[in-house]
């Protein structure tokens, strides 16, 4: 068989994963890549960034760009950049997974429902079935879901216990265009290692800070530098006001010393090889809201 038929065998294509914040997308998407690439956290909308993994099975090369959790809630210029990560996402893939949570449907999910495109093809992954308790409630709840919509596909996943993630992934591959793989097989991201550290320092501020204070920081990785198989990070965590500042530091540095070595050995992990990482506190009065800020942060 010659390279060009196979490649016509071949499946390629985009997959954005949607829907209301905490329903478990990055853990979808991490449990999909078989790799740590999407930060979480029990918080809600922790992802803030499209980030896009990477799964090559046999016959098909799937590319999932994980969104936030598209809201209404707020209207700040960060969640403005947010849902309209979510909206840009939505416009330009192949096809679309909605993700909603077993045994809970709200207005919010009706609003990420009012979003999805026509034409394309849309499946919907209900996750957290290892929380039913009783399985019956199952069908019930996919019969309320799809009087809203209909959807070319319906799979129940629990996506951190990896209940039939990867029938999930071979049925999306399937509805993907048919076209040769763009990357390697041992490629499982798009996102440069530079975004993925600051990702890795901002997750610590959501697992190790209260409830409130994570959503106003950010993080600004200023060096990144190779220096034989080690990288040299240096980065800042960006507050909204002078008085959470020393709530990061903590007492003599021992909260920014502790935010900065998991996030290390996170990245070492990840990037398979040794980190160096230095990290300081900065306030930026506003930042949340400002558009200027924002862009000079990377965000779209």
């Amino acid at each position: 068989m010659t390279d060009q038929a196979e490649a016509v065998k071949f499946h390629t294509g985009y997959i954005a994963i949607v829907g209301r914040p905490n329903v478990g997308k990055s853990t979808l998407l991490n449990k999909l890549v078989g790799q740590k690439l999407s930060i979480t956290s029990r918080k809600p909308q922790t992802t803030r960034q499209r980030i896009t993994g990477i799964v090559t099975l046999d016959d098909a090369q799937l590319l999932f760009v994980d969104t936030p959790g598209f809201q209404k809630k707020h209207a700040s210029a960060l969640n403005r950049s947010m849902n309209r990560s979510v909206t840009q996402a939505l416009a330009a893939v192949d096809v679309v997974l909605m993700v909603v949570e077993a045994d809970h449907f709200s207005d919010d999910d009706r609003a990420v429902m009012a979003l999805l495109p026509a034409g394309r093809p849309v499946l919907l992954a209900i996750n957290k079935t290892d929380r039913l308790k009783e399985r019956g409630a199952l069908l019930p709840f996919i019969e309320k879901i799809t009087k809203h919509r209909a959807f070319d596909e319906v799979i129940p996943i629990s996506a951190t216990k990896g209940h039939a993630v990867d029938t999930l992934g071979r049925v999306i591959a399937k509805y993907l265009p048919l076209a040769p793989a763009i990357y390697t097989e041992d490629e499982i991201t798009e996102s440069s290692e530079r975004f993925l550290a600051a990702e890795m320092v901002r997750e610590k501020l959501f697992r190790l800070l209260g409830d409130e204070l994570p959503y106003g920081c950010a993080v600004l990785i200023e060096r990144f530098v190779m220096e034989g198989t080690m990288r040299r990070i240096s980065g800042s965590i960006i507050v909204d006001k002078e008085s959470h500042k020393g709530i990061v530091v903590g007492a003599k540095g021992s909260r920014l010393r502790e935010i900065g070595t998991l996030a290390r050995l996170d990245m070492q992990k990840l990037f398979d090889g040794k980190v160096h990482l230095e990290l300081w506190v900065r306030v930026k009065n506003g930042w949340s809201d400002s558009d200027r800020a924002l862009k000079q942060l990377g965000y779209d």
